[in-house]
């Protein structure tokens, strides 16, 4: 009798461990699809969608980040999208605070979320966490300032190419600022990337794969439905906003060039789909590199669906 009274008080008061958590990342290029593939995830695991794509953080910013319509967005909750102006400065490592505390509050509800965006620094913010940074380099930062102010972006493009080419074929090389963060930290010799942070959930990470050719098709079609769907317009809105950081975009960058009357439209337009493609390029490097993607067609959704489920060791009727 006794022996049943010490075992009935062990199965009271002795904390059972807790149920895992999982985090789905569905990642991948520009125009690979991540979109609805996270939003049937999310309807099918009766979850909710955290981003990562760090330029659709950023209101009135619609049609250049392809960012998922209101119809979309009814379909499945999505965190981090449209909570910016674009005057406000975000870094990754505000979004890793940020997004770590969202998931510790979904994760008291769900144990699957799913999170989403083609932005590799901010997916490793949320699954790995980063380095601290190095203050910034005052004197330095001016001297590259003078010298982009006085040569353009192709200045700065060959100084990091010459410096690092391995951060070179990473970094978003339309983009001024991160191109001078990048020397910065080049020329005071720091490498980023080493650290790797203790999580409280496990990590399912899921590439979309298409064939070259074909995702170079996808993402010149998109362009085009951008443009059929303002993207000019929407450019024209924003041009007085054009040295923001959050401005430094495909698809925009070419449309300022237009109005500055550097080029023709048909030339901007040409430009936006080859930065495009050679962004995603950038994407593909990035992500190949990360032996823990499970690659999967886009088409392939009920395997997805599986490959989870077993993983998760989830029952939809839970």
């Amino acid at each position: 009798m006794q022996e049943i009274a010490t075992l009935f008080f062990c199965l009271i008061f002795v904390k059972m461990p807790d149920k895992k958590k999982y985090l789905i990342l569905i990642l991948g290029p520009t125009a690979s699809g991540k979109t609805a593939l996270s939003i049937e995830l999310a309807q099918h695991f009766q979850t909710e969608i955290i981003s990562t794509d760090s330029r659709q953080f950023y209101k009135r910013m619609d049609i250049g980040t392809a960012k998922p319509n209101s119809l979309e967005l009814s379909f499945a909750k999505h965190h981090y999208i449209d909570f910016l102006e674009p005057e406000q400065y975000y870094s990754a490592g505000d979004f890793e605070r940020d997004s770590i505390k969202k998931l510790d509050e979904l994760f008291k509800e769900k144990d699957i979320v799913i999170a989403t965006g083609g932005s590799g620094l901010f997916v490793k913010a949320l699954v790995d966490g980063l380095d601290e940074m190095p203050k910034a380099n005052l004197e330095l930062r001016a001297r590259l300032e003078l010298d982009y102010a006085k040569n353009g972006i192709e200045f700065l493009q060959n100084e990091l190419k010459n410096l690092n080419p391995k951060k070179w074929d990473l970094i978003d090389q339309q983009n001024p600022q991160r191109l001078m963060r990048a020397i910065e930290m080049s020329l005071q010799g720091v490498e980023l990337g080493n650290v790797k942070k203790n999580r409280s959930f496990e990590t399912i990470k899921i590439g979309i794969d298409w064939p070259r050719e074909e995702l170079y098709q996808r993402i010149n079609l998109r362009v085009d439905m951008m443009i059929a769907n303002g993207l000019e317009l929407e450019a024209r809105e924003l041009y007085h906003l054009k040295h923001l950081n959050s401005l430094q975009t495909v698809g925009y960058q070419e449309f300022f060039d237009y109005f500055d009357g550097k080029c023709n439209l048909e030339f901007a337009i040409d430009k936006i789909k080859q930065h495009s493609r050679n962004y995603a390029k950038r994407q593909l490097t990035w992500f190949k590199k990360d032996e823990e993607i499970i690659w999967k067609k886009a088409s392939e959704v009920a395997e997805i669906k599986n490959l989870i489920e077993i993983t998760c060791h989830y029952n939809k009727a839970q």
